[in-house]
């Protein structure tokens, strides 16, 4: 049986070496200073999720249906900040990562289309999943 705070904390080590060299790619690609802590900050609430909620997955293990799952569900019900426009940088940020993972060899073409495919075709599920109605209130 492994003791799973000590899986936590490797998984969080390893994930943190795939997230510096992401930070290392964003800068190659001239994104503002800006930009690259938000898709930081942003896959690293992600790396958390998969830790905590998606049975010690690592980020490079990650594909389409956690994706789909974290903005479709989690992050609408679990995140206070969750809106439109915080969904849509998530969504961006997918992108750039999974773009990242699948230049450094660590997933497939298929995984990132995959992941592509779904930020497009349930981009107004994840959207609506943030917006509040009336009854909200």
């Amino acid at each position: 049986m492994i003791d799973y705070d000590q899986e936590v904390n490797k998984i969080r080590i390893y994930n943190q070496s795939i997230l510096d060299e992401f930070q290392s790619w964003l800068k190659n690609t001239r994104v503002t200073t800006k930009t690259v802590k938000n898709h930081i900050d942003n896959m690293s609430f992600f790396a958390e999720y998969l830790v905590y909620y998606d049975s010690l997955n690592k980020l490079d293990e990650a594909d389409a249906g956690d994706v789909y799952d974290f903005l479709a569900d989690w992050f609408p019900r679990k995140a206070m900040w969750a809106c439109e426009s915080s969904t849509k940088s998530y969504m961006a940020s997918f992108r750039r990562f999974f773009n990242f993972l699948r230049e450094s060899n660590r997933v497939d073409d298929d995984s990132e289309i995959e992941v592509r495919d779904t930020l497009k075709e349930h981009k107004d599920e994840f959207l609506d999943a943030v917006a509040l109605d009336d009854d909200d209130y």
